[in-house]
């Protein structure tokens, strides 16, 4: 259960619904109330399907990239870190959260480019997800982080589906301060991984016997 949480901790600030909520409507205007409702659900089935795939293929890419652990930390950090500053300091605060020229609003089927990918499966999440494999030591560590990522895309379906009320509710300013926060959120988690990655390099057995080897070298007893 502490992984289904720390799963949801992680994901749901990068993922950031209430950011994805006036994007959605922009991209889906002139679509009728039950158009709007499938594209959610096929756009977060979507998000499911690759961040679940990133979980499960992770280690065999860590492993055919030769990729350590404590560098996947870090590179996730440091990127998940970025983009909670970004969020926090974007480059122009007084742009609108959409651009309603947006090409992709004269297409009807929205849900997996923008909205799947990279709306809410973009790098920064994929990048998380990978970062979590490193927690899995069973089968049933795998089946807790799944079961947060359902949660997470449950959230996100039900966002997308209250989206025209929560603009009616919060405003653009609101959703403005809503993204903000979780790019706070989000730079701690980022340099969380950061620190989780150098104690990992730090403690690392590899690391710990080569300077006792050089210490032995330099100075033999």
């Amino acid at each position: 259960m502490e992984l289904t949480i720390a799963t949801i901790v992680a994901l749901l600030p990068i993922i950031n619904p209430f950011s994805a909520a006036p994007l959605f409507l922009a991209i889906t205007h002139g679509y009728s109330k039950e158009e709007r409702r499938e594209q959610s659900r096929k756009a977060v089935i979507y998000m499911l399907c690759i961040l679940i795939m990133s979980l499960i293929g992770g280690r065999f890419v860590m492993e055919f990239f030769g990729l350590s652990l404590p560098g996947l930390r870090i590179a996730g950090g440091i990127l998940v870190a970025g983009l909670g500053f970004s969020m926090l300091y974007p480059k122009d605060a007084s742009a609108p959260l959409v651009d309603p020229s947006l090409e992709v609003l004269r297409k009807r089927d929205v849900a997996f480019i923008p909205l799947a990918m990279p709306t809410l499966a973009g790098p920064g999440s994929i990048s998380v997800t990978l970062g979590l494999t490193s927690l899995v030591k069973s089968g049933w560590d795998l089946l807790y982080i799944i079961v947060g990522i359902i949660a997470v895309g449950i959230t996100v379906l039900i966002t997308l589906r209250v989206s025209t009320k929560l603009v009616r509710v919060f405003g653009e300013s609101g959703l403005q301060a809503m993204t903000k926060i979780m790019g706070f959120i989000l730079l701690c988690i980022g340099i969380q991984f950061i620190v989780n990655g150098i104690i990992g390099v730090a403690s690392s057995p590899e690391l710990i016997k080569g300077i006792l080897e050089t210490i032995h070298r330099v100075h033999p007893l």
